[in-house]
């Protein structure tokens, strides 16, 4: 093999590339002419090596996943590819069954050589990949693969640098961490970064519609500069201010400025033009009587295009959709973990409340509504239930701040409370019996509190047990299990 052939008919061929993806191709079609090895190159898009030229493989890895050249090597596996990329090493290996790094793309590949594709600074910007199912002088091709590679690096720069993901791409990689986002909190901010990135502005901002008047959205992490002002300047505006760039929206739809000086903004944009925006993209997010805007904003003068807007009207709608389902888990959760009659919630939170019970500080309160079988018979389950629901709402206003009231059963409710000492949980029983009797009916109550490596479920059986203690003394009254 005459390597310094090799070496001038790729460097040839290569001057002739317009853009750096021909180059690749170029450098790829041209090696191949060479050697039966299967070739690709692979370049670094966001945070993935993405093959963007191969030939002789019967599978072609689109993307591989990389870790970023000088950082700490990640535990899992990367492939040859991503380790040669992250190092800015070559690698060669002569018996790819022995690497467990080595991913396959054909079953008679034998050996890989892997050699960085480096800027003229000496950073990678992606890799050049040799596989061989003969035996081949992996020294000399070395060489040859470093030379070419390097010469690849430059003609990438001279043409603009690696290609970078579109801005649909981008979107789409956006939209899918929305979609995971397990929280609001998470939710606004993949929204907000998707719409930095997509739009190429500096900041973003959130103003949402609610039930207690429009607001501001909660900053999803340590904002810039200019989005720090823009929130402080919004802040000072109010929720009136808020409620007319979400009007105004959502009755003319999407807007943008066409970063042009001279032209004053309209009154209710003024708050953004004190905070320094020069540059605006607002559009629409959800529905009129519940949405909100999705503020984009730069401080340069710019001309949005009206791609940008279409893109960020596309987002805003996927983070409505992805906050929307959010809140219908939520509302499930809650509809789960909660009574339908009395709204209380029922045994699967009281089990994991008991669970984190403090020996001698939690207190478990067990109630029973005297004589409720006889209601039901006498005049019917709907004015049992209308019993429950009025007697629940006279406990609950009985508790204090941060006491939980629980209903367990068909008239069996347990209040869990935190105390300094058994006499102040027989005080609040007896607050709730009080309460109950002003709804015309009476309780009785049984008070236990954990006592040192005791289980949850063995103090609220001693509550049960001071409950029938209560009631074998002739009802509504209180009861406090033995320490």
């Amino acid at each position: 093999m005459d390597h310094e052939r090799v070496a001038r008919d790729v460097t040839v061929r290569l001057s002739t590339a317009s853009t750096a993806l021909e180059a690749c191709q170029t450098a790829v079609s041209a090696l191949a002419r060479h050697t039966p090895a299967t070739i690709s190159v692979l370049l670094a898009v966001h945070d993935r090596l993405r093959c963007v030229a191969a030939t002789g493989a019967w599978q072609v890895f689109a993307t591989v996943p990389h870790h970023e050249p000088g950082a700490p090597h990640p535990e899992r596996r990367r492939s040859i590819v991503g380790r040669v990329y992250a190092s800015g090493e070559p690698a060669t290996v002569a018996d790819v069954t022995t690497d467990p790094d080595y991913l396959p793309v054909r079953p008679d590949v034998t050996t890989e050589l892997c050699v960085p594709v480096l800027d003229p600074s000496g950073r990678p910007i992606g890799v050049l990949d040799l596989q061989w199912s003969k035996p081949v002088e992996l020294a000399r091709w070395r060489e040859t693969a470093e030379q070419l590679a390097g010469g690849l690096g430059a003609r990438i720069v001279a043409l603009g640098g690696p290609p970078a993901e579109s801005r649909s791409e981008k979107l789409l990689r956006h939209a899918a961490a929305m979609t995971a986002a397990p929280t609001d909190w998470d939710l606004m901010a993949a929204a907000l970064t998707a719409a930095r990135d997509v739009s190429g502005l500096a900041a973003a901002v959130l103003l949402l519609a609610g039930r207690r008047g429009p607001r501001l959205g909660d900053p999803t992490g340590t904002p810039g500069e200019l989005e720090a002002r823009l929130r402080a300047e919004l802040a000072e505006a109010g929720p009136a201010a808020f409620g007319r760039l979400i009007a105004r929206a959502h009755r003319h739809g999407a807007a943008y400025t066409l970063g042009e000086a001279g032209h004053p903004p309209t009154e209710d944009y003024q708050p953004l033009a004190r905070a320094g925006a020069r540059t605006l993209v607002a559009v629409p997010v959800g529905p009129a009587d519940g949405g909100g805007v999705l503020l984009v904003a730069d401080e340069r003068l710019l001309r949005p295009d009206p791609t940008t807007v279409n893109l960020m009207e596309l987002l805003a709608g996927q983070a409505w959709t992805c906050l929307d389902r959010l809140r219908t888990l939520d509302r499930l959760r809650e509809q789960a973990s909660s009574d339908p009659l009395t709204g209380l919630r029922h045994t699967g939170p009281f089990g994991q409340r008991i669970a984190t019970a403090t020996p001698g500080r939690t207190a478990l309160l067990a109630i029973d509504v005297d004589g409720f079988k006889t209601v039901n018979d006498t005049y019917g389950h709907q004015a049992g239930d209308r019993l429950l629901v009025g007697l629940a709402r006279a406990l609950e206003g009985a508790l204090r701040q941060g006491d939980e009231l629980y209903r367990t059963g068909g008239d069996e409710f347990v209040a869990v409370i935190e105390v300094n000492r058994p006499e102040e949980a027989v005080r609040i029983a007896e607050r709730l019996a009080e309460a109950a009797r002003r709804t015309g009916r009476t309780i009785s109550v049984g008070v236990a509190l954990p006592r040192p490596g005791e289980s949850p479920q063995r103090t609220l059986h001693r509550a049960d047990q001071a409950l029938y203690a209560a009631k074998r003394h002739g009802r509504d009254a209180v009861h406090l299990s033995a320490a």
